[in-house]
């Protein structure tokens, strides 16, 4: 049971990083009420919302630093709609697949 009080991302995947394979750990995470069924009872994965910015777990942000890791952090935001990529960044955590 999860009480009503927000719980970051970054909360949420360091506990789960703890428990699961870091392949299992989700990207990002989106609080809903309840999971939207469809008439059978089924997830509607189409009724999902898309995840925001603060949907994703975070870091502390370190510029990327030389002419690659620029270039690389340009195509990552244009791929990922992200504004800020830092050199830190992990490409799946950010939502990349």
């Amino acid at each position: 049971y999860v009480s009503d009080a927000a719980i970051g991302a970054e909360e949420l995947r360091g506990h789960l990083a703890a428990l699961l394979p870091d392949y299992m750990v989700p990207s990002a995470y989106v609080h809903l009420e309840r999971l939207p069924l469809t008439p059978n009872g089924k997830l509607d994965r189409k009724a999902l919302p898309a995840p925001e910015g603060d949907a994703y777990a975070a870091q502390v942000y370190a510029p990327p630093q030389g002419e690659t890791e620029v270039a690389i952090a340009r195509i990552w935001s244009e791929l990922l709609g992200v504004e800020r990529i830092g050199r830190h960044d992990n490409f799946f955590a950010l939502g990349g697949h």
